[in-house]
């Protein structure tokens, strides 16, 4: 049994730094969720902030968006050119995924500045994607209402988690990069 834990040792610890890491900070997240609410920023700050930001984008684009608080549900209500399009709860605000993607890059440590960096970059190019995520996604159940399921369901969560992977890709590769000589 030792010997098989000696053999696989960086392997469990690689497992155990990923979860024990997405635990803590799905946790702190939810703590957040539960007690860090605001009158100002319905349903969350984040949730709140990416809705804007979407709102924001959808115009940038010509089209008539609108985000505006539910009054039924922790959610915000999404628009285009007046026609009621989607609700963006908190699940939309790609936290969830910005912590998968940090509890890897904690537990495939390169260095304290170069992880903290690519984990700050990526975080933000996270965010980014989602939020230019969402306003596509808005505009093309616009325009094409007859695809809003495919859209919705596989071709946008796609494009999400595809970002995240080749992040991680990106970081292994850079990680298992042999050094060259000078």
């Amino acid at each position: 049994m030792f010997q098989l834990l000696r053999k696989y040792k960086s392997v469990l610890l690689f497992i155990l730094t990923f979860l024990g890491s997405y635990l803590a900070l799905v946790s702190l997240y939810n703590l957040y969720l539960v007690y860090g609410g605001s009158q100002t920023y319905y349903p969350d700050f984040i949730t709140h902030s990416v809705a804007q930001q979407s709102e924001l984008l959808i115009q940038g684009f010509g089209y008539d968006g609108r985000v505006e608080p539910s009054a039924i549900e922790p959610a915000m209500n999404l628009s285009v050119e007046g026609a009621p399009l989607a609700r963006i709860i908190e699940g939309c605000n790609a936290v969830s995924i910005i912590l998968l993607f940090i509890s890897f890059m904690l537990a495939f440590w390169g260095g304290a500045k170069r992880t903290l960096l690519f984990i700050f970059g990526g975080s933000v190019l996270i965010y980014v994607i989602n939020v230019f995520r969402i306003a596509i996604l808005a505009i093309g159940i616009y325009e094409y209402p007859e695809y809003a399921e495919i859209l919705h369901g596989t071709v946008f969560p796609a494009i999400i988690y595809g970002a995240v992977f080749l992040l991680w890709l990106a970081w292994v590769k850079s990680y298992t990069k042999p050094a060259t000589d000078a």
